[in-house]
């Protein structure tokens, strides 16, 4: 059986902005969902994002293919394009069986309760998509359990409204199929390196996921939801090993909060340099994580880490408190003192309210 993954296009003219000039990383979780196919099915990975013209080619490759199932994944601002995409597949194919899952369809599956969809798949697919598969191949109805749904099934909206299933462990998470994609067409912005001179400030990147789940509870944030608090984690030695056998020089870590744990992220990057895995890389942390561990990032910067990408959300400790960051606003500025003193460039974000007056404005820039 012929089967298709799909990675929507962005809709939104910010977004289309944003990965083709700034940051495109490659669809990681497409590829780890093709790691849990059977072997003897046909995969493939259609990333529209990359398309000049991506509806003309998703008609092609539905043509030509004629996959028995066409799976999509995406982010709240890709729902509306995904159930247009898979309208089309049924139009074209009415027997593909189509199936979604991503984050999207995991927190608000009935948004994508269509005749056009099949079936939803709720948390890691890596560990259940293969299962999808057998069960079609044999003819079976493909939903099953609490994180594989079928839109059709009258209890559908109950199912859906659950919370979201038990996220498992790393060791049943299939390996990414990372031959499936173009690795040369996939970059991030990257402006700091202690090691050696910038070919490109838009090097050809890999991603890497070392850990699932956040323990804190930001009232902006759905990880905390999506995992019901738990932190999932690859010990440093499997992580490492990941590491060494990717070409690629740099490296984007795509944890929701890698280092949490302080002893596993010590343990990694003193792997890594035992070994002389001697790669850039590029990270996200939190400010007080940086402050009550500065020797941990001094450690990191020697085995590589350039930049990391922080949550500073606020400079005013009442919108912090109103974020639930845990968090106050001199110690986002010893961070950044902090991580200027070792010399890793840090990568700032800041939210801004729809309710934000001038003045809120003139505090966040300055």
């Amino acid at each position: 059986m012929y089967i298709l993954l799909v990675r929507p296009y962005p809709e939104l003219r910010v977004a289309r902005t944003l990965e083709h000039g700034f940051l495109h990383l490659e669809p990681l979780d497409l590829e780890i969902v093709a790691g849990g196919v059977p072997s003897e099915h046909q995969t493939e990975i259609l990333d529209l994002s990359l398309e000049q013209d991506p509806i003309a080619t998703f008609r092609d490759r539905i043509r030509q293919l004629r996959p028995g199932i066409t799976g999509f994944t995406g982010y709240s601002s890709h729902a509306r394009q995904v159930r247009k995409l898979a309208g089309i597949a049924k139009e074209i194919h009415p027997d593909t069986i189509t199936v979604v899952g991503g984050i999207h369809a995991t927190i608000a599956s009935a948004d994508y309760k269509t005749n056009a969809i099949d079936v939803i798949v709720r948390g890691e697919g890596g560990t259940t998509f293969g299962e999808l598969v057998s069960r079609v191949e044999a003819g079976e109805p493909p939903a099953f359990g609490d994180a594989v749904l079928s839109t059709k099934d009258p209890e559908f909206d109950t199912l859906a409204a659950n919370p979201p299933p038990p996220y498992p462990s790393f060791e049943d998470i299939p390996g990414p199929r990372r031959d499936l994609v173009d690795r040369k067409r996939y970059f991030s912005v990257w402006t700091s390196t202690s090691s050696r001179k910038l070919d490109t400030m838009f090097p050809v990147v890999a991603t890497v996921r070392t850990s699932v789940g956040c323990a804190f509870n930001c009232s902006f944030c759905v990880v905390h939801y999506l995992m019901s608090g738990k932190y999932v984690q690859r010990t440093p030695e499997d992580v490492a090993d990941e590491l060494a056998s990717l070409e690629e020089k740099n490296i984007y870590f795509v944890d929701d909060e890698m280092f949490l744990n302080t002893d596993r992220m010590k343990r990694l990057a003193e792997l890594l340099i035992e070994r002389g895995i001697k790669k850039d890389y590029y990270s996200w942390a939190r400010s007080d994580t940086i402050v009550k561990n500065p020797d941990l990032f001094r450690l990191w910067k020697e085995a590589g880490l350039g930049t990391l990408y922080i949550g500073l959300e606020a400079m005013v400790d009442s919108q912090l408190d109103d974020y639930h960051k845990r968090i106050k606003a001199d110690t986002n500025r010893e961070a950044v003192r902090i991580l200027r003193d070792i010399g890793i460039t840090l990568h700032g974000c800041f939210i801004v309210n729809p309710d934000f007056s001038v003045q809120d404005f003139r505090l966040l820039e300055k």
